[in-house]
């Protein structure tokens, strides 16, 4: 009976090594509040984030907020009660984070922005912010169109003075959409060509590809033959007007120019198909960068404020090539 007592004991004692050891495997343990999954671009963000983390060695504790930031910020403060080694997040909008950002701070647990920008009180809120940017990336989608126009004559429909546009925006109050408005509108107004445009309409279409098809088929039934080109925020929308655009006898990418962002399989594929025109990349992997700059932040090292990925621009005439390289 003694004897049973020692090996009940000792085997007691080495499954708590056992789980003690597991438990301590990975280097860091960071909670991550993402938005939600409202389109391919996000998913493959998604994939890329969980997938890095297993590279890094890093205790990955994931929330999806599905689209609203009280559920960011409940999960923002989930993670300061588990006391995880930093937070991660990519903020559904622009403000009202500082509350719980003040939270993080008190509990001495830094904080990493990804994606998305965000407006706070005081910057030290959170240490850097790592992805995209989104300014650039709405500069670029004018200076192609200008580009194109002037490189192939494009007129307008219908004996018109002026080639008209139509915008997609995403989210509102998201820094994506802010950033890309903000960056297509500089570029506009500082063309030397500016007087041969007019933005027609311009509306949200929430980032979906459901609201895109919805506000384009609205577009339509005002304009319909008035639209020459069309902008998306990104390319879920774009693949959501083009079936609008289908719907309504017209030629996508032909009757209508389209650009969009984001780079993802769907809209190479609609290029390939003659259906769309370009889109301006927006890279979703950052799960490494991410990591790499949180293990920096960690071990006490010094990161710039904002770190970017890499980006292009990718025609339709180079989609069959490039398509099958495509990770999202």
């Amino acid at each position: 009976m003694k004897f049973k007592k020692i090996l009940l004991s000792l085997g007691i004692g080495l499954g708590l090594t056992f789980a003690t050891t597991m438990a301590s495997a990975a280097e860091y343990k960071i909670g991550f509040s993402q938005i939600g999954a409202e389109s391919e671009w996000r998913t493959a963000n998604t994939k890329d984030i969980k997938e890095a983390a297993k590279r890094h060695d890093v205790n990955l504790i994931f929330s999806d907020a599905q689209q609203k930031q009280e559920n960011q910020i409940k999960a923002i403060r989930t993670f300061i009660a588990q006391k995880v080694d930093l937070i991660g997040f990519v903020p559904i909008v622009e403000t009202g984070w500082d509350n719980i950002l003040r939270e993080a701070k008190r509990a001495k647990i830094p904080v990493l922005v990804m994606d998305r920008d965000l407006k706070v009180s005081d910057p030290s809120l959170f240490v850097a912010k790592i992805g995209t940017d989104s300014y650039t990336e709405g500069k670029k989608a004018f200076e192609w169109i200008d580009s194109f126009v002037n490189k192939t004559q494009l007129k307008p429909r219908n004996g018109r003075d002026k080639i008209n546009i139509v915008v997609l925006e995403g989210t509102v109050g998201s820094s994506a959409a802010t950033g890309r408005g903000n960056g297509f509108n500089d570029a506009f107004n500082a063309s030397a060509n500016k007087d041969k445009f007019k933005i027609l309409a311009s509306q949200t279409g929430d980032f979906t590809r459901q609201k895109g098809q919805e506000v384009m088929e609205s577009f339509l039934k005002s304009n319909r033959n008035d639209i020459d080109i069309l902008f998306a925020h990104n390319d879920d929308m774009a693949l959501g007007a083009i079936q609008a655009i289908e719907a309504a006898g017209l030629k996508p990418g032909k009757d209508i120019i389209i650009i969009s962002c984001d780079g993802v399989k769907g809209i190479f594929q609609a290029m390939i198909e003659g259906k769309s025109n370009v889109t301006i990349e927006c890279n979703p992997l950052q799960g490494d960068l991410f990591f790499e700059t949180a293990k920096k932040i960690l071990k006490g090292e010094s990161v710039p404020k904002s770190v970017f990925v890499e980006e292009g621009i990718f025609e339709a005439d180079v989609a069959k090539e490039v398509l099958p390289t495509r990770k999202y």
